[in-house]
């Protein structure tokens, strides 16, 4: 398995907001997913800096607005089943127990026992 970017992403129901502090930083938005079937709740932004430094932005309608932001790492890689065994050995579990899959891509959010979490994505090359 190989890691192909690691960046931070926040899940937050007050995208804009923070869409527009990134901006004030520096950062430009390069990417927008808004098309992952049955999960209308779920928007996504890539923001990249002059440095190459990126930082990814998720709305979802089911973040409690009660409660603050969640931060998580982005890890995408070339192998999704054989990443997500490797978390399982050292104790990560599904946050929900479902993947999120599209034409483009299939993720899962995962926690580990100490608390943090990790995105584990794979994109699915065209042909596959």
């Amino acid at each position: 398995m190989k890691i192909t970017s690691f960046d931070p992403l926040i899940l937050t129901k007050d995208a804009e907001g923070t869409i527009a502090l990134f901006e004030a930083l520096g950062f430009e938005k390069v990417h927008k997913k808004d098309d992952l079937e049955g999960r209308e709740d779920i928007v996504g932004v890539r923001m990249e800096n002059e440095g190459g430094f990126h930082v990814d932005v998720v709305h979802s309608d089911r973040i409690d607005s009660t409660k603050p932001d969640l931060l998580t790492i982005r890890m995408n890689v070339d192998n999704f089943d054989e990443a997500r065994e490797m978390l399982e050995s050292h104790g990560l579990k599904s946050e929900t127990g479902e993947m999120v899959t599209d034409a483009s891509s299939k993720s899962m959010g995962m926690r580990a026992p100490s608390g943090f979490r990790i995105s584990l994505v794979e994109h699915i090359k065209k042909g596959e």
